[in-house]
């Protein structure tokens, strides 16, 4: 085998004390497509950053083209052949088409002004060859986002890159699109350029991949060529589980008793969206807990999306309470009985500057004004209330939510949404980094909730946790749900296995 391209070995690397990187390596051949996967917080991001220079490694070996390198700035990485696509687009949409593959390495005249015929000409040589034809002094903003990716990878061949990292680089394709996409992969590796392909569809490795490598807890746990191993065996990784007792727990037959519950309160069939959701098959009962479970990618957020309204639906059917719906925002999703806890708490949950009253009742407020005037002694109350009932430790009710735990913070979120009473409550990852302590108050609250009649669709990363509370639990797999399982009865194996086997019919196939 040719010396490799690319090797890093017992890479390190510690933020304030904590390690990021523990014993990290990565391998690349001259003109090889390489998958590097792993959960979020495996060390992907940080193995990449110091590869660009943008972090300086604690401890490890980087070896570039047969000789170590320190790689201390991204100018230094790009002058040595590393060019990287971002999953945000780092282009500039005024500018023309032109203007962004020259960015920075712009051609010039013998007077030192930029010489704009050499420029398009380079741009029409770099685009030529994967055969795109657009108008170069067009501005990229006017162009789909698919477009522009290609640009973006227009823009590092002409930089000669020995390497290009893309980091998920179909998040915002269609199918069409991912396959153009893959033409241009498949072209730059016949020309010798190999690629670092970081990605959670997992599906995708198998179609332009070479070799992959999993990393798990900051360290790498598994190098190997992509046509000897499968879906399974990569979850399995990941995850630090062992692939043969999933594999054993996936020839057995889980016999459990379907959910009776209450009547339906919302159903899904065949619902699609704009946003890589394909098909849901979904039904959700009064006094029920659905989990939804599936790899980052799956599509578990953008069906909680399309449900609540934020995202637009393409295709399928909604009903809600035996009638059929057709939710197009959040306020409309509200006055349906719906609410929605998002992943994010920072980005899309609290106000940072607001109290922890203005915080909790905020979704609250149109039920508590009049004429533009809120009853400030009934929110009062309100607050008061759920303040006891959560469990929120706060110094009392206008403190600034900022300065509460991230526990704290997740409890007043909640409490907002219950303020409303809906009938359906969608948590997004309602756990997520808070204590164990607070994890058992929510839990426990979310269950009291469903004792009441309330319908709960779950999303969790956490296995063990969709295992513990939901009744039942759809996988979804690339934006598709495949298989409902029944609890009791559903273990930590036979899920994985759900997750990782391909689907042999829908859960709308099942049902029918």
């Amino acid at each position: 085998m040719a010396e490799p391209l690319l090797r890093m070995t017992g890479v390190q690397k510690a933020f304030a004390g904590v390690p990021a990187l523990r014993d990290a390596s990565l391998t690349i051949q001259p003109g090889e497509v390489h998958a590097l996967v792993g959960q979020n917080g495996a060390g992907k991001s940080t193995l990449i950053n110091i590869l660009t220079g943008v972090y300086r490694r604690d401890a490890g070996e980087v070896l570039w083209q047969g000789r170590p390198v320190e790689l201390r700035s991204p100018r230094d990485a790009q002058g040595a052949g590393i060019a990287t696509i971002y999953q945000e687009l780092t282009l500039v949409p005024q500018r023309t088409v032109t203007e962004n593959i020259v960015l920075g390495y712009e051609p010039r005249t013998r007077w030192g002004s930029i010489d704009w015929r050499a420029a398009e000409a380079r741009a029409r040589e770099v685009l030529g060859r994967f055969g795109i034809d657009l108008d170069l002094r067009r501005p990229l903003g006017a162009y789909p986002t698919a477009i522009q990716q290609l640009v973006a990878i227009g823009r590092a061949a002409s930089m000669e890159a020995r390497l290009l990292i893309m980091d998920e680089p179909t998040s915002s394709l269609d199918e069409r699109e991912v396959e153009v996409l893959f033409g241009v992969i498949r072209s730059l590796r016949d020309r010798g350029t190999s690629i670092l392909y970081v990605s959670h569809f997992l599906d995708e490795l198998f179609q332009v991949c070479d070799g992959v490598t999993i990393m798990r807890d900051g360290r790498t746990v598994g190098e190997q060529r992509i046509a000897e191993t499968t879906k399974l065996d990569l979850i399995a990784g990941m995850l630090g589980r062992d692939p043969e007792e999933i594999r054993a727990a996936g020839r057995t037959r889980l016999r459990a008793e379907r959910t009776t519950g209450g009547e339906v309160f919302l159903e899904a069939r065949r619902l699609s969206s704009d946003r890589r959701l394909r098909r849901l098959d979904l039904t959700v009962r009064a006094g029920e807990i659905v989990g939804l479970a599936g790899l980052l990618g799956s599509g578990r957020t953008e069906a909680a999306r399309a449900i609540f309204g934020l995202d637009r639906v393409t295709g399928g059917t909604l009903e809600i309470g035996g009638r059929a719906a057709r939710i197009g925002s959040a306020r409309e999703a509200i006055d349906a009985g719906l609410a929605y806890l998002s992943e994010d708490r920072k980005a899309e949950g609290i106000v940072p500057d607001l109290s922890v009253r203005e915080n909790l009742t905020l979704a609250l407020l149109p039920r508590l004004s009049r004429l533009g005037i809120v009853d400030e002694a009934r929110e009062r109350r309100i607050v008061e209330g759920f303040i006891a009932a959560l469990g929120i430790r706060a110094a009392d009710m206008d403190q600034p939510i900022r300065e509460l735990s991230g526990g704290n913070q997740q409890k007043v979120l909640l409490g907002r949404w219950l303020a409303l009473e809906p009938r359906l409550l969608i948590l997004d990852e309602p756990t997520r980094g808070v204590d164990v302590g607070a994890k058992l108050e929510i839990q426990a609250i979310i269950r009291k909730r469903v004792e009441e009649g309330c319908a709960v669709l779950l999303i969790s990363s956490e296995f063990e946790e969709l295992i513990e509370g939901a009744h039942g639990i759809i996988v979804l797999q690339e934006g598709r749900s495949v298989r409902r399982l029944e609890n009791p009865g559903v273990t930590e194996a036979a899920l994985i296995h759900a997750i990782a086997e391909p689907p042999e019919e829908t859960v709308a196939e099942a049902a029918e």
